[in-house]
């Protein structure tokens, strides 16, 4: 019985991930789960959830409560400690350019949905293009369905999706997760409220994405919870597109801000939206090979370029 669990502990530590140990290092800098969240990029119930999960795969407490701050044990400090040479290590493989001045050669073929495409990977495929000269960029703009299927079979080395992905031929990474929005033409009469919510819809003209976004599905769901019918007037396949309805004053719609967000112009306003909806925009490779040098330094070279006060987490970040 005793190497029966000696066995299962074994078991449980070696799924420890990475993420979760970036989490407890910035736990441990932060004093707080809203300020490490921050610091990584991701939400505040995502941060609660793996160090959740490191606790639960270590069988011991790491951080008290006192004063509103997380107050870790002896034990954290001690991982914590251990941890930093580690990171500091990876931190120099993915900055191989700090050791030498080799710049990426051969082929990276990076594929994307149309908003993402348009709005947010062109300047940073360029600049990552400047930095490598020697590096053939294949961009292709596709459909979720062509772009998994794509990634699955390992036709494309590197996609970008804020769709819900499960597919055992594909590898999730994440880069931002983010709250819905709610967008109202300027001076709509719902843009005095500090934050929208389900019933406030109800009757108001909408502007929907199409039926094969994963996010429409969960907004149906939130509105059918909430007793709310929504009154869709007009459905369109890209967030780009649902925003210029909305400009055009035919509605009013929830989207993820990433990566419209700093686009809007000031003829279209935003409110957060309550409650919480959220999106989850990761980086997908396929499983069965492992990503190339090229792919890992342009995923960390885009990480590196968000602006984290650009896309916030938080409503009250509005």
């Amino acid at each position: 019985m005793k190497i029966e669990e000696a066995t299962a502990e074994k078991d449980r530590r070696s799924g420890i991930t990475l993420r979760e140990l970036e989490v407890l290092q910035a736990l441990v800098g932060a004093g707080t789960a809203i300020s490490a969240a921050r610091g990584l990029g991701i939400s505040q119930s995502a941060v609660s959830r793996r160090l959740a999960q490191l606790e639960g795969r270590l069988g011991f407490q790491l951080f008290g409560r006192s004063g509103g701050r997380l107050v870790p044990t002896v034990e954290a400090l001690s991982i914590n400690e251990q941890l930093t040479p580690v990171f500091e290590t990876l931190a120099r493989i993915a900055n191989h350019s700090d050791q030498t001045n080799h710049s990426h050669s051969g082929a990276l073929v990076i594929v994307a949905p149309p908003t993402i495409a348009h709005r947010f990977l062109p300047s940073r495929i360029a600049a990552f293009k400047k930095q490598n000269p020697e590096l053939q960029i294949t961009f292709d703009v596709l459909a979720s369905d062509s772009l998994l299927t794509g990634i699955a079979e390992g036709r494309f080395d590197l996609g970008m999706t804020d769709s819900n992905v499960a597919h055992e031929g594909i590898q999730s990474e994440p880069l931002l997760e983010t709250q819905a929005i709610c967008i109202l033409p300027r001076h709509h009469h719902l843009a005095s409220l500090s934050a929208i919510r389900p019933e406030d819809l109800q009757g108001e003209p909408f502007i929907a994405l199409s039926r094969r976004h994963s996010s429409r599905a969960a907004i149906d769901r939130l509105f059918d919870r909430a007793g709310v019918r929504l009154n869709v007037q007009l459905e369109a396949s890209t967030n780009v597109s649902v925003t210029e309805f909305v400009r055009e004053g035919l509605g009013v719609s929830l989207l993820n801000p990433f990566p419209l967000v700093d686009q809007m112009g000031e003829s279209i306003m935003m409110r957060p939206f309550l409650p919480l909806l959220g999106y989850s925009t990761n980086f997908l490779l396929p499983s069965s090979r492992a990503p190339s040098a090229a792919t890992l330094a342009f995923m960390q070279a885009t990480r590196a370029s968000l602006d984290r006060d650009v896309y916030p987490t938080l409503p009250s970040s509005f």
